[in-house]
């Protein structure tokens, strides 16, 4: 049998052979940092260089860029460019061209969609929300006003003056464009700072890479709504844009039934046919149309309308459950690794437990619930709202705040770390600051860290607050043994305080809740042990 520590180094070789096949031997270091509530979603930045100094500067950059694209584009900010532009009727106006961009955007692909994708689809939308509050579904009548608001003209461009005319009273929205159009040009501006191999902006689920190296961009299950969930897929990409969209994260609730906040502005109803669609495109702002157009229109009509857009591949999950892609989507792909085989020689869990009645029950779950307390940079924004594909408030740019290092992991009674199910930090010299993690046994690390440290797309996702979710599987992916399991939730904020929450858990004994009181870095925080949700 093989020394621990070889095993250990054959599993460190193994679980990152894709991070060698991505970034290559002299790859440089990347430098990763994430924030709450920017442009009303969660922003994650990765830059890949040597220099650490080169990292801070690039982002610096990309959150310039993203404050000033909102405060121009944001939709909430009633001190944005677009919001005082919907206040103008009638009188052409002179527009930055950067808002001149996005209606002209607008125009194009409403037309390439026929109408599927529209800045007025806020009309049925804003229906569908106040009739929720009265728990009632909109008559015939309101739908077909609706319909109408949406196809009367908005807006008429002028090219030549670059002006542009509002022309309607219907509430509009620019969330189909302006998160990708935004990231795409973040990404611009970090590279713009020099010595950076790559740049990724992740913001809210849809990412931009930019640069020579390939990233690893994992596609979130619509169905699974902890952050700790299984992946439906793992794409490797190179100066691209990934965009997912999705009706699965956001919507309204009439008498019990869940109606998805994605609406056809042809009728006026929500669609659900397509519970997300992933695209991969050149541009942002390509990735981004085509994600939610495929969401409206039907999957035949969305794949031939995503073969007219160059070097663009898409991948939708519908409702029935089966899946659709591009001809060519498979290449993207990349295998999942399992260490399964690699830990059985040391991990006790995975040779234990053989009777399928003495390992976990697959009915139940355990939901890490946390809330990250809000603390404002040292030199906020004036606010830029969302300006993503949903979900309103949050400040935009430098107005977040940096998410702190956090690490969520089970041992079982012999302190053997079983499972780590959510590693967030800004950098490799960081992980020391989650003392409690660093210090446990590093087959934890080699096994968990490929999948912890892939970027995912996923629809636009409310900042702040998160469910991480254990589905009972160990490192190597085998059902635990039923018993008694300790959960850690540990989180350290760079210059800020560390907090170490635990539970001692055991399974025989059913379901069962703890809450924890509030501290500096969390508002609140509860593990449960109970049967499993269901997506709506």
């Amino acid at each position: 049998m093989k020394s621990l520590s070889a095993t250990l180094r054959d599993l460190s070789v193994a679980a990152f052979a894709i991070f060698t096949f991505v970034r290559g031997a002299a790859a440089p270091t990347w430098h990763v940092s994430h924030y709450e509530s920017v442009l009303g979603t969660s922003l994650e930045l990765r830059f890949a260089v040597s220099d650490p100094a080169r990292a801070a500067a690039a982002e610096s950059a990309a959150l310039a860029e993203i404050d000033r694209l909102g405060k121009i584009l944001s939709g909430y900010d009633e001190t944005s460019e677009f919001r005082r532009w919907l206040g103008t009727q009638g009188e052409p106006s002179r527009v930055s061209p950067e808002l001149f961009a996005v209606l002209a955007l607008f125009d194009t692909w409403r037309d390439r969609t026929g109408g599927a994708l529209d800045a007025s689809a806020e009309v049925a939308g804003r229906l569908w929300k106040n009739a929720a509050r009265e728990q009632r579904v909109p008559s015939a009548g309101e739908l077909a006003a609706a319909v109408v608001a949406v196809r009367q003209p908005h807006w008429r461009l002028d090219a030549a003056a670059r002006t542009a005319t509002h022309l309607s009273a219907a509430p509009l929205m620019l969330n189909s464009f302006a998160k990708s159009y935004i990231i795409d040009r973040a990404c611009t501006a970090a590279l713009a700072v020099g010595q950076l191999e790559s740049a990724v902006v992740n913001l809210g689920g849809d990412i931009v890479t930019r640069g020579t190296l390939t990233t690893v961009v994992g596609i979130a299950d619509p169905l699974a709504d902890g952050e700790g969930d299984e992946l439906v897929a793992n794409i490797a990409v190179r100066d691209r844009a990934v965009a997912t969209s999705g009706g699965y994260r956001r919507g309204v609730e009439i008498a019990g039934r869940w109606y998805s906040h994605l609406v056809d502005p042809r009728t006026g109803r929500p669609v659900d046919h397509v519970r997300s669609a992933t695209v991969v495109s050149p541009r942002g702002t390509d990735a981004g149309a085509l994600a939610t157009a495929l969401c409206v229109m039907a999957p035949e009509e969305g794949l031939r309308l995503a073969a007219t857009v160059p070097d663009t591949e898409c991948f939708l999950l519908l409702a029935d459950g089966s899946r659709v892609s591009s001809p060519g989507w498979q290449k993207n792909e990349v295998p999942r690794f399992d260490v399964r085989a690699a830990l059985a020689p040391i991990n006790p869990s995975v040779a234990g437990a053989e009777n399928a009645a003495e390992r976990w029950d697959s009915t139940y779950e355990l939901a890490v619930n946390f809330e990250i307390a809000t603390q404002a940079m040292g030199a906020p924004g004036p606010g830029g709202g969302e300006s993503g594909k949903g979900g309103k408030g949050g400040r935009g740019g430098r107005g977040g705040a940096k998410r702190p290092f956090v690490a969520i992991w089970i041992e079982d009674q012999a302190h053997f770390p079983v499972r780590t199910v959510a590693l967030w930090y800004h950098g490799e010299r960081w992980l020391p600051e989650l003392r409690s993690w660093t210090h446990a046994d590093q087959v934890r690390e080699k096994a968990d860290g490929a999948h912890l440290t892939t970027t995912v797309s996923s629809a636009t996702r409310s900042p702040g607050k998160y469910s991480v979710k254990w589905d009972g599987l160990d490192a190597t992916g085998r059902p635990v043994p039923r018993g008694k399991y300790t959960v850690f939730l540990e989180i350290a904020r760079e210059h800020g305080t560390h907090h170490v929450l635990k539970w001692e858990l055991d399974l025989a004994a059913g379901p069962a809740r703890n809450e924890f009181p509030a501290n500096p870095e969390l508002t609140t925080a509860s593990f449960d042990y109970r049967r499993r949700t269901s997506a709506h």
